[in-house]
């Protein structure tokens, strides 16, 4: 019995700043070493000439291209995305590392002809000492799995495109991802997410969760501070909003609801351990929860209220 040829893949990398090149280099290198071998690594540059010419010149064996769509990292990943001809496409960003079975790990799931598209586990990688007060239930804001997800390979409403491998056909039948909508400048809206919505509604499909499979996500020190902290959670707080508004409304969000259900029992079990003298350090972590929550509640009636005047300005 001949067995089952494996599905080609295909690496999209987008990248935007040179400031990054120390990192970019990296993530290709990670690409390059996967045991599933890829059939492609393309590299695309946002809106950034000098930047091309570099990784034309310095990124041997790699596909570059320059983004084709409008700023922004939705049409950067969907110019190379449309570019390639693969099966599978996946992507990493340019400040993450793949382990070596990463590639391997995510096309598994593939076999089920149900499953639309896959993502890994997100570690972070603090430049500096983690914060004392970063709650595990929030490391999302940057980047990394956070305290509720699964454990083990599990269906799952939607992955992050920093680790993300999709079925090609279903990618192309909702257009990718959605540009204008998603990260460029200090805009941080919710691109992946929104992606993953569309494909499972337009296929009948799901996405699995492979926590086993990781990347390491670089975190600058700049990002490691409080007040970053709280503007992350503030636009991820108005990225939901808008992302609502553009599918279902309120349906869209049901994973956002069960997880703020689960934030009271983080403030009370760290609130708990800080007063049985486990650590001041979880005291500052209560305070994180509820820090984070509202400062995403405040971007949240921002966005709504925002949403309503422009609605009253058409009419």
């Amino acid at each position: 019995m001949e067995a089952t040829p494996r599905p080609a893949v295909s690496i999209v990398i987008p990248t935007h700043s040179e400031q990054r090149w120390p990192a970019l280099v990296r993530t290709v290198a990670s690409a390059r070493s996967q045991t599933y071998v890829p059939a492609e690594i393309v590299v695309v540059v946002d809106h950034n000439p000098a930047l091309f010419r570099r990784a034309r010149r310095d990124l041997g064996g790699v596909t570059v291209l320059e983004n084709l769509y409008a700023q922004g990292v939705s049409g950067n990943r969907n110019t190379g995305a449309f570019h390639t001809s693969t099966s599978l496409i996946a992507f990493l960003d340019d400040d993450t590392t793949a382990g070596p079975e990463w590639l391997g790990s995510l096309v598994a799931p593939f076999a089920d002809p149900k499953v639309v598209g896959t993502g890994g586990g997100i570690n972070p990688e603090w430049e500096g000492p983690e914060p004392r007060w970063m709650p595990e239930e929030f490391l999302w804001a940057v980047g990394g799995s956070y305290a509720g997800m699964p454990t083990t390979t599990a269906r799952i409403r939607n992955v992050w495109s920093a680790s993300m491998v999709v079925r090609r056909d279903a990618f192309l039948s909702v257009g990718g991802f959605r540009t204008g909508f998603g990260k460029v400048g200090s805009q941080n809206r919710p691109e992946d997410t929104e992606l993953c919505l569309r494909m499972s509604a337009a296929s009948g499909g799901h996405w699995m969760y492979v926590p086993t499979a990781t990347i390491r996500h670089e975190v600058p020190a700049s990002r490691s501070t409080f007040g970053w902290f709280l503007r992350r959670c503030y636009a991820e707080g108005r990225g939901k909003v808008a992302m609502a508004g553009l599918l279902d409304g309120s349906q869209s969000l049901g994973s956002e609801k069960d997880y703020l259900r689960s934030l009271p029992r983080a403030v009370v079990r760290n609130l708990v351990a800080a007063t049985r003298g486990r650590g001041a350090h979880h005291a500052l972590k209560a305070g994180g929860v509820l820090a984070g929550v509202a400062a995403a509640g405040v971007g949240g009636v921002v966005e709504t209220v925002a949403a309503r005047r422009l609605a009253g300005a058409v009419r």
